[in-house]
C-alpha cells in the first residue's frame, strides 16, 4: 500500500490501522503525535483509525530537552 508520509509517497506493508503503521515503522508510540488526513489523533484512536491507500499521515516526534 502507498501512503503519503510526512509529505512523501511511501510504500508500506498492508497495514490496517495507524497503530499498525507505527509498529511497521518501529517507532516508539510515546514519542509521537500523529495527524491522519488533516485530523490530529489521540493515542486511543490509533487502534481504530483505518488506514487506506493514498491516506496522508504526518508523524511528529516529540523530544524533551532544555
Amino acid at each position: 500500500m502507498t501512503v503519503i508520509l510526512n509529505g512523501e509517497s511511501r510504500s508500506v506493508a498492508e497495514v490496517t490501522t495507524i497503530a499498525a503503521l507505527v509498529r511497521e515503522l518501529n517507532l516508539i508510540p510515546a514519542t509521537l503525535l500523529i495527524e491522519h488526513n488533516g485530523l490530529a489523533l489521540h493515542r486511543e484512536e490509533w487502534n481504530s483509525r483505518a488506514l487506506r491507500e493514498g491516506d496522508k499521515v504526518e508523524l511528529i516526534r516529540v523530544v524533551a530537552g532544555g
